[in-house]
């Protein structure tokens, strides 16, 4: 009986050391709590911005990458190595998307003054067939002047200005602006008084929605605020799969250009949930996005029969 006793005593110490010695392997809570912290920390601290590329539909689109560079030279390094084709930064490109300069590509120098950055590239951009030339300059436009800082591109090949594209011919701007267009539609009967205007419809990958500018040319003289909420209400754009989640009875009762501010002023069918007084995120950004890119504002103010129902800041719209 004793012998059992004993036996027992040290059978019972020997489960005892163990589950302490098990115990002391894992972290505290508060440690295990603080590293997660830091974790959080860490990724916000991470710098998402925009970017340009081609979607399945060959549409050139906006979507949102981590930038690690804090300059914005080593910025419009990152996303050129990203706009290049099986390029050392492929993995990163968010699925359904597409590079769109030629592999072989390379970024000589970047000179940034007075926010006009100067890119230097190698020949092989102008490898670029007929059908993607003006897209890649459409890319290359609308994802550097994405970052803050640059508001206008100028395209060196290998130390000489690209004036014009190669194939085609067709003359480019002295400095590459969002006003060169994007995915552009050519819908007017006269050559005079043409107006253009960059409108974000809506695209979907799989179950995530996605961005894609139009810029379209036509004889309409109206304010562009207008034909840009005409569109939206419209529907779907003609003939492709673009969408707008914008109420086709949704209407604009009147509007004011103040500073750098735009106050739009809409009748209650802008609302979603309008016992909520909530307006889709979708209809938001569409809006803005076309807003940012046909007016120089810094921000959009959205009313609902005359009361402030949302405010975007055109510079964080990511």
């Amino acid at each position: 009986m004793i012998i059992d006793s004993v036996f027992k005593r040290i059978a019972l110490a020997s489960v005892i050391l163990l589950l302490l010695l098990l115990f002391s392997l894992f972290p505290k809570e508060k440690e295990y709590e603080l590293n997660v912290r830091q974790n959080i920390e860490y990724v916000s601290q991470n710098n998402t911005s925009e970017i340009y590329l081609l979607d399945d539909n060959n549409f050139i689109s906006r979507t949102s990458i981590i930038l690690n560079g804090k300059t914005v030279n080593n910025k419009i390094r990152e996303i050129i190595d990203i706009l290049i084709i099986d390029g050392k930064r492929e993995s990163v490109i968010p699925s359904g998307f597409r590079a769109v300069l030629p592999s072989d590509t390379k970024l000589i120098s970047i000179e940034l003054t007075n926010k006009i950055a100067k890119i230097n590239l190698s020949k092989a951009l102008l490898d670029v067939n007929k059908e993607m030339e003006e897209k890649v300059i459409e890319a290359i436009t609308y994802s550097l002047t994405g970052i803050e800082g640059v508001e206008g591109i100028l395209i060196y090949i290998e130390g000489q200005l690209l004036t014009k594209l190669p194939q085609t011919g067709k003359i480019l701007p002295p400095v590459l602006k969002r006003d060169f267009g994007v995915n552009k539609i050519y819908d007017f009967d006269s050559l005079s008084n043409i107006t253009d205007v960059t409108i974000y419809y809506i695209n979907q990958h799989n179950d995530k929605y996605y961005y894609v500018p139009v810029t379209k040319y036509t004889n309409d003289n109206r304010d562009k605020i207008k034909i840009i909420i005409d569109e939206l209400t419209s529907g779907p754009l003609y003939e492709t799969n673009l969408m707008s989640f914008l109420n086709t009875n949704a209407k604009l009762l009147n509007y004011e250009l103040k500073d750098k501010t735009l106050i739009l002023n809409f009748n209650s069918y802008l609302f979603d949930d309008i016992k909520n007084k909530k307006i889709l995120e979708e209809v938001i950004y569409s809006i803005a996005l076309s807003v940012g890119v046909n007016y120089d504002v810094k921000e959009v103010i959205f009313m609902v029969e005359n009361e402030e129902i949302e405010k975007s800041t055109i510079g964080g719209l990511e």
